[in-house]
């Protein structure tokens, strides 16, 4: 791949920092677009396209009208704790852009529930788009009490959110994906998805490093439990040959591609019919229009990019409907 992105000359945190204003500001400047293609109507939500921004490109709720602009379909912002908290320690982020990879460390930094709260209230209502808002525990609360902190979020939050995504797949979180274990998701869901029965569509975000036995078991706990739908998947500890992060951390990317497809084809062949009344979103390594459309074809109904508008712009959105047409 050709590297034409002066952006992605500079170092990675560099970018991150600097890219949030910039996106804000080239936004202001540009006429909204909206890319109307393979439109669907979902649980009262209408999406005018099926490609949307992956939970953590806009942790704070600073982004939302920028991504509107350049035409998302949806948009899902977070991951949101209860308390506001600061990054995890040391370095946490890195590129490599022979291998199309992008490597985080980063642990759910973000402003705080109500912080976000505030920020939303300031957004007219009704949205362009469907409004998604990834929640999730505080490093310092333990599993056993994690979901009062998914709850704290919700009640705080199920104003503003079309769509509320649980995020217990971050590897950047300690011990956070042992909630991912059949007898812990259990005990996390059943409070959480009573509070959104007959309120709030809830998704449940999956790990790509899963065993495909725990992935199956994920898909009919939370099926059971009435969960609208699945996020699959988040960033992998995995890492391809040639690639440098450090051991800790999640990849995202080229590298977690083969994953997240392999994993969505078992989701659509283990649920069978019962997929049909549930949300199916792939996510990872999706870093071309045509990768957007083999993701639909598998069996997705949405998807999410994050990699690929750090590799490729915001105008991505607007690539994508160019190669519909």
């Amino acid at each position: 791949m050709q590297i034409t992105k002066p952006w992605l000359y500079l170092p990675a945190q560099v970018t991150y920092n600097i890219g949030h204003p910039l996106l804000k500001i080239w936004a202001k400047v540009r006429k909204q677009q909206t890319f109307n293609w393979q439109q669907f109507d979902w649980r009262g939500l209408h999406f005018n396209n099926p490609l949307g921004t992956s939970g953590g490109i806009d942790k704070n709720a600073e982004l939302i009208e920028a991504w509107w602009s350049f035409g998302a379909g949806f948009v899902e912002i977070g991951t949101v704790t209860p308390r506001p908290q600061k990054p995890n320690s040391g370095k946490i982020l890195g590129r490599n852009v022979g291998h199309l990879a992008l490597w985080n460390k980063m642990g759910f930094p973000n402003d705080g529930a109500l912080s976000v709260k505030a920020r939303l209230d300031k957004i007219r209502r009704p949205y362009p788009t469907p409004l998604f808002i990834n929640i999730g525990k505080n490093r310092d609360t333990d599993n056993l009490h994690a979901s009062e902190d998914y709850l704290y979020c919700i009640r705080e939050l199920k104003s503003y959110a079309d769509v509320f995504v649980v995020n217990i797949s971050s590897p950047n979180t300690a011990d956070l994906r042992q909630l991912l274990k059949p007898e812990n998701l259990q005990i996390l869901l059943r409070p959480i998805a009573e509070e959104c029965r007959n309120a709030k569509p809830l998704i449940l975000k999956l790990s790509p490093d899963m065993s495909i036995s725990a992935f199956k078991e994920a898909l009919d706990i939370s099926y059971e439990l009435g969960i609208s739908g699945w996020i699959i998947s988040n960033t992998t500890l995995n890492r391809a040959e040639g690639l440098n992060f450090p051991k800790e951390g999640g990849v995202s990317g080229l590298p977690v591609a083969d994953r997240a497809k392999a994993f969505l084809k078992l989701a659509v062949e283990h649920l069978g019919e019962r997929r049909f009344d549930r949300l199916l979103i792939s996510s990872g390594g999706i870093l071309t229009p045509q990768d957007v459309f083999e993701r639909l074809h598998i069996g997705a109904q949405l998807v999410q990019v994050y990699t690929g508008l750090v590799f490729n712009g915001p105008l991505f959105f607007s690539h994508v409907a160019q190669e519909v047409k």
